[in-house]
């Protein structure tokens, strides 16, 4: 057999017993992790089979609240609006279960609110004080022509009654819908939409 050139066989022999001898080692420092490989091998393969369990779908905090449930502001914010409002220079915010900020105190009066939830906006410039309250289902009846006596505009949005109003620097919306009151008052701030995209996620 001819010798190729430049191997050295002292050299070649011991070099090839020193890399059995390495991947000797290093299968047998490997034995102690098959199990557990053969563990995550197994467990992938069960889990791609298996059936996989529907998502619970969220529940609105009109929802919540007909159940008698908890609800605070994070809960009548999408995040988007959410995001917006937290975003929003010196944004501060306060939870409270404070009365409804309207200056339609008559009405107010009439339909005695059960406050769930009143969510303070402050920022650098303006604020937002939402209420969402529990209210007789009546209320909505009496709602427009009370609040068009004080000056808002008023229409039917679906199963919803929706009332609004506009001086100066100051924006105030209502939406009574199923035993429950939504009043929002806007100062100098009005975010696009956000009377309808409270209702929606309040509501679904």
């Amino acid at each position: 057999m001819a010798r190729i050139g430049g191997r050295n066989a002292w050299i070649a022999v011991p070099a090839g017993i020193l890399c059995g001898a390495v991947v000797g080692a290093l299968v047998w420092l490997s034995l102690p992790m098959l199990p557990v490989t053969a563990a995550w091998v197994g467990d992938t393969l069960r889990n791609a089979t298996a059936p996989q369990p529907s998502a619970t779908p969220q529940r609105t905090p009109a929802q919540t609240a007909a159940d008698g449930g908890a609800i605070d502001c994070r809960t009548l914010y999408s995040d988007d609006l959410w995001n917006e409002l937290t975003w929003r220079p010196g944004s501060l915010l306060g939870q409270s279960l404070g009365p409804p900020a309207t200056t339609a105190t008559s009405f107010a009066d009439a339909a005695a609110p059960d406050v769930l939830v009143t969510c303070t906006w402050r920022f650098d410039t303006g604020g937002i004080v939402t209420t969402l309250s529990k209210v007789d289902p009546d209320a909505a009846s009496i709602a427009e022509a009370a609040l068009s006596g004080d000056g808002f505009s008023c229409h039917a949005a679906g199963l919803a009654t929706v009332c609004a109003r506009t001086q100066g620097s100051v924006r105030e919306e209502h939406t009574l819908r199923d035993g429950l009151w939504l009043v929002s008052v806007e100062t100098q701030w009005h975010p696009d939409d956000y009377g309808s995209r409270l209702d929606r996620t309040v509501w679904g």
